[in-house]
């Protein structure tokens, strides 16, 4: 069984094969601001790429190894980005937080409600204690989301990241399961959804928003 959280108009969902197409023209459309943050990205990425990010999703969830969400509307259903757990570890109870947002519905508050929606699946379906977000210290959009979830800054990790060929220094953000206890936020909707066994999602690894 699989969750779908909401709130604020705004949803995350594992992945379907339906998605190929809208995450396809969302990546097409975000290029410029995806190639320079986001190591998978490049200028040929194609229907194809998208597809085998799909299809991989299966697996990496089966194995515990990822959980990758789509970010979405929750009025219109439209496709917005993708958000997702990965580098997991079992035993310090941690993982990667990453997140894109294409960038026609980047500064609209997307980014803030995906990051607060995989942050409560993390801690209380998954039961870690601890999210990093390792951010590019050029990501100025990325870094104000972290500000804005209230995530703590921890410090700069030098040359921690390597982006275009260059090592790159990065901001270093974390969440603990005590942060969302303590934040007096209204709570999420959220839909279980019965599955079939062996259907799951992945993550891709992540580290900022577009934009």
């Amino acid at each position: 069984m699989h969750v779908m959280f909401e709130h604020s108009g705004i949803g995350i969902r594992p992945f379907r094969a339906e998605d190929v197409p809208a995450l396809f023209a969302a990546a097409r459309e975000s290029i410029p601001e995806l190639c320079r943050w986001m190591v998978w990205c490049h200028e040929d990425y194609s229907l194809g790429d998208s597809r085998a990010f799909v299809l991989a999703c299966d697996m990496d969830w089966a194995a515990g190894r990822r959980y990758s969400f789509a970010i979405y509307d929750g009025k219109a259903g439209t496709f917005l980005g993708s958000i997702g757990l990965s580098a997991l570890d079992r035993t310090h109870h941690l993982a990667n937080l990453g997140y894109w947002v294409r960038s026609g519905r980047t500064r609209r508050g997307v980014a803030r409600a995906a990051v607060g929606l995989a942050a409560r699946f993390a801690f209380q379906e998954l039961g870690l204690n601890r999210l990093e977000m390792i951010i590019p210290v050029e990501n100025q959009n990325s870094l104000r989301v972290a500000q804005r979830v209230g995530a703590h800054r921890e410090g700069i990790l030098r040359q921690r990241l390597m982006l275009g060929g260059r090592p790159r220094d990065a901001v270093s953000y974390s969440l603990v399961a005590r942060d969302c206890r303590e934040q007096s936020q209204p709570a999420a909707e959220i839909v279980s959804v019965p599955m079939a066994a062996g259907v799951s999602v992945g993550a891709e690894r992540m580290v900022g928003e577009v934009g």
